[in-house]
């Protein structure tokens, strides 16, 4: 019991060391990088202020002072609960995200559900039916469509089904004016969920299938083989069940994959979430909420392979040393 409140403790330390650190480079790289943070404050009559006028409206916003100093009076008020204003919106930094994180998580964590969902049964089936022509057809189209880049599969998505054909729309999180409109909103999700989980599903599938084709060929699999046991059911009772531990980790693994494929795809198609205020806060140089949102998802990341971890330990003895040290 006390070695387990010591490995908590650990981490729960680690884990703010980690975020803390993380701050630090967000903070530093953000202002020493080329720009003028008064153009996502006051837009392009930034360009028509004064000497006078830009320096009041520096002094006004904090950011005349040295960076050292103005990282501590962050810190000082983020330890508060108060994490800035947007430059760009004018308001609470923790408001902006609370209107549009909502979004970032129905479309990340359906993608995700669906990528290694789909990936685990069609692993399965590759290695239930190995080297037969529906394998090697499901290892060639995985092979053309992970040297597609996602923003390319996205543009070639809304010229079709968009522009073409008109049966999807290209852009948003719903129709304007219905945000409660479910069947709306599925309508929007199509194309980035297909642009995710294509990206993604076949890579994953091709790792499960070969782990689950080099867990049939050990010797425990010619004992039940020996005792009538037949492919399908040693690969789904035994194999399976041994490779679920690594599957679980190979998930915690990819999360950064799949989120940030998800703020790639939520630039393309203008869907608004995280990502895309990821993207702008980066190009106006909103500096509190760039820096939130990079906590937001160091966090998420960090959370999950712990997570990950200690759920592999539970499903397999031994992992749980590891997870220990």
């Amino acid at each position: 019991m006390k070695r387990a409140v010591k490995n908590a403790v650990r981490r729960a330390l680690g884990f703010v060391l980690a975020l803390f650190l993380l701050s630090i480079a967000v903070f530093f790289l953000s202002r020493l990088s080329p720009g003028d943070p008064l153009r996502s404050y006051y837009g392009e009559s930034a360009e028509r202020l004064s000497e006078s006028e830009r320096a009041d409206a520096l002094d006004r916003l904090g950011l005349d002072r040295p960076i050292i100093v103005q990282y501590g009076a962050w810190l000082q008020n983020a330890l508060r609960g108060d994490f800035g204003v947007s430059f760009q919106y004018k308001r609470d930094v923790m408001t902006v995200i609370g209107g549009v994180y909502g979004n970032t998580l129905l479309l990340g964590v359906t993608a995700y559900l669906l990528t290694f969902g789909l990936a685990l049964l069609l692993g399965a089936f590759c290695a239930l039916r190995e080297d037969s022509p529906a394998d090697r057809a499901v290892r060639r189209i995985g092979t053309v469509t992970g040297c597609i880049p996602s923003f390319w599969l996205a543009l070639l998505l809304i010229l079709l089904f968009s522009v073409e054909l008109g049966l999807l729309p290209s852009s948003g999180a719903y129709d304007i004016g219905r945000p409660y409109d479910l069947l709306g909103r599925l309508r929007h999700l199509v194309l980035p969920l297909a642009v995710l989980v294509l990206g993604h599903l076949w890579y994953y599938a091709y790792l499960i299938r070969n782990r689950l084709l080099d867990e049939v060929r050990q010797d425990y699999v010619l004992l039940c083989r020996a005792e009538g046991l037949s492919r399908r059911k040693i690969l789904f009772t035994q194999c399976l069940r041994n490779v679920l531990p690594s599957y679980f980790g190979l998930m915690a693994v990819s999360i950064p994959h799949i989120l940030g494929g998800t703020y790639i795809v939520e630039k393309v198609f203008s869907y608004p979430g995280l990502g895309t205020l990821c993207f702008e806060s980066a190009k106006y140089h909103d500096y509190n909420m760039l820096l939130v949102l990079c906590l937001i998802t160091g966090a998420v990341v960090m959370l999950a392979g712990m997570a990950a971890r200690a759920l592999g330990g539970a499903l397999d003895p031994r992992m749980r040393g590891r997870g220990a040290r």
